[in-house]
């Protein structure tokens, strides 16, 4: 016997009756259809790429499982999404759902694949057979392969623009590039990368690198390369802090620049964390009533972590308390472990897929600059995460103006140079909307520029290509407090964003001046080639 409160008493745990009667009403619905039109033939591959090939189109057994897939996948993380819980709460059972999701499709598994199937009779079990060499290379290795890593090298196809390393220490080299042109603006540029990754992501090959664009458009460019700690230093660098990266690091970096080329201020650019780096050396500077950076750039960059999109997951007091027990007094926190979770941030795209080329269809990945970079990470030292991880991720201090760093307060809001603001609307590591917040933050004339596509490819996009395109504020004024309200009244302009962003870095690098042909000077001679020593180590 049934009433019409039967759905409340069977609804889950803290998913309201209404909303499940809806779901129960759509799920009742797009099943009854599916079985209609299985039994009358009219089946048609899902709009879903893993399942549009004509493999799954001519097997009707397996085209009905994608969809019944496709059913159950949309019910569970509806359901997921209407939890009577706090948002923490509901976004980390959206996360583990879709990780459940992502995992159960049946492109996943061979018997339930009928592409893995067909190369399977078509190669005469050769495609098995590559295949399980594939997943065997992969767990010695202990990480999945993206792309045919031995296909590029730094200092030979890429990371190859012309320079010398003219400083090092126990953090990073400092790479001085060669000027391309006879006359350059007088201020340099300095840019400060992710210490999370390669700084080479900024100088692949010739035709996607951001360093030779801007080498070849006259300015003189100079790049921190950070060192890649690994378990057998034996120099202590797996107790370095943040106070140390800001220090020896970005600071340091600014000064021996200033020095070189005996510019009293100098440009900085800042990429993912190294522009939280950046930010937070400059709050550091003007704390100690200097003034060293003219213009300052940020390529989506966090300074406000209120909201951190996906990444929030794993933020909370207890994953903090456990990383510090474990990594506060010393230690590595690991490019594979890293790697790992940002991979899970988009498990269909950078796991799955991979699984069903790699192992299932026995193929060798494409070569592809970006995913060979992507792979070659580097390892942090534990105090440092520890340290970024609650200040930022967790507590969000580093926007109050009271964290002390350096034994400083440092106040990003003291920064009133301009500001050139750059963020990608697809970024799944800094949504667009919290790279915005930080106009909110800095005080000096702000130009915010949103680009297409996501955190990498959306920076990594050169005007030759022209492919994506960016939206900018040309109203004049403040900026809008509300990101959307930016949005709605944006610009948008076809290609690349590089050009807009020269343009703007010209109208404040001053007047031309003859370049130099040779690097450093006495008290910083060329130590070496670019890119360096440690932009080679591989993480262990």
């Amino acid at each position: 016997m049934t009433d019409r409160n039967s759905s409340q008493r069977w609804a889950p745990p803290g998913v309201a009756p209404a909303r499940l009667a809806t779901i129960q009403s759509d799920f009742i619905q797009a099943w009854q259809s599916l079985l209609q039109q299985s039994r009358q033939g009219t089946l048609t591959p899902p709009a879903d790429r893993r399942f549009s090939s004509e493999a799954w189109a001519g097997n009707p057994q397996a085209l009905f499982a994608a969809h019944a897939y496709l059913i159950v996948a949309d019910a569970m993380q509806r359901l997921a999404q209407a939890a009577d819980l706090e948002n923490a709460a509901r976004e980390r059972l959206c996360f583990s759902v879709m990780q459940w999701v992502e995992a159960a499709a049946p492109s996943n598994f061979l018997a339930s694949n009928p592409d893995a199937l067909k190369a399977l009779v078509d190669s005469g079990g050769e495609s098995l057979h590559k295949g399980l060499a594939n997943l065997l290379r992969d767990l010695m290795r202990g990480r999945i392969t993206q792309t045919d890593e031995s296909a590029f090298v730094p200092g030979e196809n890429l990371a190859i623009t012309p320079g010398s390393v003219i400083y090092e220490n126990a953090l990073m080299q400092l790479i001085q590039y060669r000027p391309q042109t006879a006359k350059v603006r007088r201020l340099p540029l300095l840019m400060v990368p992710p210490c999370i990754n390669k700084y080479y992501i900024l100088d692949l090959q010739p035709a996607n690198s951001l360093v030779r664009h801007a080498v070849q458009a006259g300015f003189e460019v100079f790049m921190v390369s950070w060192r890649n700690p690994l378990p057998q230093d034996q120099d202590g660098v797996e107790g370095k802090t943040w106070d140390d990266y800001v220090e020896d690091g970005v600071l340091r970096a600014i000064g021996v620049v200033r020095e070189v080329t005996r510019q009293p201020r100098i440009n900085a650019l800042g990429f993912c964390v190294g522009g939280t780096l950046l930010a937070s050396a400059l709050a550091v500077a003007r704390a100690r009533h200097e003034d060293p950076v003219a213009a300052l750039t940020l390529l989506t960059t966090f300074l406000d972590f209120s909201e951190t999109g996906m990444l929030d997951v794993f933020v909370d007091e207890q994953h903090a308390r456990a990383r510090e027990q474990l990594l506060g007094a010393g230690g590595l926190m690991t490019a594979r472990e890293l790697s790992t979770t940002f991979s899970f941030l988009r498990p269909s795209e950078l796991v799955w897929n991979y699984v069903g080329s790699n192992y299932l269809m026995g193929e060798t990945p494409r070569p592809f600059d970006l995913l060979a970079w992507n792979a070659d990470g580097t390892n942090l030292p534990g105090p440092f995460f520890t340290w970024y991880f609650r200040n930022t991720y967790l507590e969000n201090r580093l926007q109050t103006g009271q964290l002390r760093i350096c034994g400083v307060p440092a106040d990003l809001r003291a920064l009133d140079m301009p500001a050139y603001l750059y963020a990608s609307r697809e970024d799944h590591i800094v949504p667009w909307a919290s790279a915005y917040a930080s106009t909110r933050l800095l005080r000096g004339p702000l130009r915010f520029v949103l680009g297409e596509s996501g955190h990498i490819a959306g920076v990594v996009n050169p005007p030759e290509r022209g492919r994506r395109g960016y939206w900018s504020w040309n109203r004049g004024g403040e900026l809008p407090g509300d990101p959307d309200t930016w949005l709605d009244q944006a610009e948008h302009a076809r290609g690349s964003w590089w050009p807009d962003w020269l343009d703007w870095l010209a109208g404040h690098s001053g007047e031309w001046r003859p370049a130099r042909r040779s690097p450093g000077n006495r008290k910083y001679p060329s130590i070496e080639p670019a890119p360096g020593r440690y932009v080679k180590v591989k993480a262990v």
